[in-house]
């Protein structure tokens, strides 16, 4: 297959991608990386020297190419021109890309950085509270933003959609939202129920048991 992604079915980030590449019907591969063996981290690095997952090859146009939304804008240019994740029309592209940005910066990293402090032993509180803060803003910003839109920017499945799908899965893994914020938990709803959403978590689910969630308080 020309498309490759090098991922891990409990990344995130790799999540984000593969709903896109769901979206567009295309065959790809998936091939796993495991930082903690050395040969795979190695060949890894070899690939990106940043070493972040998830990472695009394109085996036809000999192209590595890291970073989400990056990734997903190169698969609609180079191969779904058709997709649509990212409008045609300008303003509506802004709009998308800017919720792009506010489900990965202000609901996955701090949702990122509370599951970290779990692998770390939990030595920040500070920080930790601080990520709990940031998610409250997001949540609440979000539920005003998202209403009256079957889709995270209106009517169409975009970019943005394919951030906010892991983002607010784990996020409210880690701080509830759904008693307190119905908007967003109707629209979380729809998500999980979309097919490319669907079969990613399918996906994720031999290996979930490595989820650690947050440290008891």
């Amino acid at each position: 297959m020309p498309l490759i992604l090098h991922e891990h079915p409990l990344s995130s980030y790799c999540w984000k991608v593969k709903i896109a590449l769901y979206e567009t019907g295309l065959p790809f591969e998936t091939r796993r990386v495991e930082f903690h063996e050395e040969a795979s981290r190695a060949e890894h690095f070899a690939r990106w020297p940043l070493g972040k997952i998830p990472v695009l090859e394109d085996t036809a146009r000999n192209r590595i190419v890291a970073e989400t939304s990056v990734i997903i804008e190169y698969v609609q240019a180079f191969h779904a021109p058709s997709l649509g994740l990212i409008p045609s029309d300008p303003e509506a592209a802004l709009r998308v890309r800017a919720l792009d940005r506010v489900f990965d910066f202000y609901v996955m990293d701090p949702t990122s950085r509370i599951v970290a402090e779990n692998f770390r032993g939990g030595e920040d509180p500070v920080g930790v509270a601080q990520a709990d803060a940031l998610l409250a803003k997001a949540y609440g910003w979000l539920e005003g933003e998202l209403a009256g839109r079957t889709w995270a920017a209106g009517e169409d499945f975009t970019l943005a959609d394919c951030a906010a799908a892991p983002a607010l899965f784990y996020a409210d893994k880690i701080l509830p939202f759904r008693a307190n914020h119905p908007t967003l938990g109707a629209y979380l709803d729809r998500l999980e129920a979309r097919p490319s959403f669907a079969r990613t978590l399918q996906e994720a689910q031999p290996v979930w048991h490595m989820f650690p969630g947050r440290k008891a308080a």
